[in-house]
């Protein structure tokens, strides 16, 4: 079994929607990126592609890569997943949380998470969503953006039941 973390901020923007965990969440600003932006599922790539010692999300999908201009960041989690089972590993579970003053993501947790498992290919119950604010300190508690942290927790396919 090996363990993994990872970490993503993005600031916020206009004419972009909101995208966080393969959900668009209705807000006044969305986040800006190369990609869609998706700040949670770049957490998770990143916490999985640690685990694995894969090196990070910008070493495979970097931000001067046209092809990925626009892409739905669940496409580099389902690319990322199968990096990971090439390599023989699995998804044990993946543990994250949201640091955002608005909007309120806990409505949309669940609908996140059937996203992240369709994605991935893992059940639901392998995702755990929450979410924070910094009751108004630093640049989230400004609402200047959002940042998302993932641990995962990957093991060698054939030592799974």
């Amino acid at each position: 079994m090996r363990i993994g973390i990872g970490y993503d901020v993005h600031r916020f923007c206009n004419g972009r929607p909101l995208v966080l965990g393969g959900v668009e969440i209705p807000f006044e600003k969305g986040l800006k990126g190369h990609s869609d932006a998706d700040v949670l599922v770049h957490a998770i790539c990143d916490a999985l592609l640690g685990a694995a010692a894969m090196g990070d999300i910008g070493r495979h999908f970097p931000d001067d890569d046209d092809s990925i201009k626009g892409i739905s960041s669940l496409v580099l989690l389902k690319r990322v997943c199968g990096m990971l089972a090439e390599e023989g590993y699995g998804i044990v579970n993946v543990d994250t949380v949201l640091i955002a003053q608005r909007p309120k993501i806990s409505p949309y947790a669940e609908d996140m998470k059937k996203c992240l498992a369709e994605a991935s290919g893992v059940k639901e119950i392998c995702f755990e969503i929450k979410a924070t604010t910094t009751e108004g300190l630093g640049f989230a508690g400004r609402e200047e953006g959002i940042e998302a942290k993932a641990v995962a927790l990957i093991d060698k396919v054939e030592n799974r039941n």
